[in-house]
């Protein structure tokens, strides 16, 4: 009964982990495919400039990720050195903090899968 337990909970803790992949990589290919524009620091980068930075800083965040809600908040919000949030500027609309775009299109994706 142990062992099937241990199994239950190993293969609850899988899907978590591969559901928040999946997340993650619809997030990182939402930024992409953007025609938004990405600010760093006072820079403006396409969505692929954008998704490469948070790439790199996902590889060296990955121990504290465990949910899309930490690659976000570690990854794709604000600057390590400047503190300075990240912001995305999208035709016709108000400027907004990168954190808050991506969580807007988490929930619109979580919303999409159930």
């Amino acid at each position: 009964m142990k062992r099937l337990i241990a199994l239950f909970s190993l293969l609850v803790s899988v899907s978590v982990l591969a559901d928040t992949q999946d997340e993650i990589d619809h997030l990182l290919e939402f930024v992409n495919n953007t025609q938004c524009q990405y600010e760093r620091n006072g820079d403006m980068h396409n969505g692929v400039e954008a998704t490469e930075h948070i790439m790199k800083k996902a590889d060296y965040y990955a121990d504290d990720i465990k949910t899309a809600e930490d690659f976000i908040e570690y990854s794709a919000t604000k600057s390590l050195m400047s503190r300075k949030h990240y912001k995305v500027h999208c035709e016709g609309q108000p400027t907004i903090n990168s954190s808050e775009w991506l969580l807007t299109e988490l929930s619109r994706y979580r919303e999409q899968a159930q």
